[in-house]
């Protein structure tokens, strides 16, 4: 089982296509929603060098703060889609 986290914020629309992707690949992550203020995103900024979301965290392959949605998108498919080896 995949062990993916999600840094996101509610009414994201960018954050909102990478859930979408996680439904349509079947895959289960834990949700962790940020504060709308950059300046209380600490955890985000942490993980990832920056601010924005959404960042996703996937310890299994050793992705530890991937922002840039379509960059997460294209990764989930290529590591997580029925085609992916």
């Amino acid at each position: 089982m995949a062990n993916l986290e999600l840094y996101e914020l509610e009414g994201c629309p960018y954050c909102a296509k990478v859930k979408n992707k996680l439904a349509d690949l079947g895959l289960e992550y834990e949700s962790h929603l940020v504060p709308r203020s950059h300046s209380e995103r600490t955890e985000v900024e942490a993980i990832s060098g920056q601010t924005g979301v959404p960042v996703l965290v996937d310890e299994e392959h050793g992705v530890e703060g991937m922002a840039e949605s379509d960059d997460i998108i294209e990764y989930l498919e290529e590591t997580y889609s029925s085609s992916a080896s």
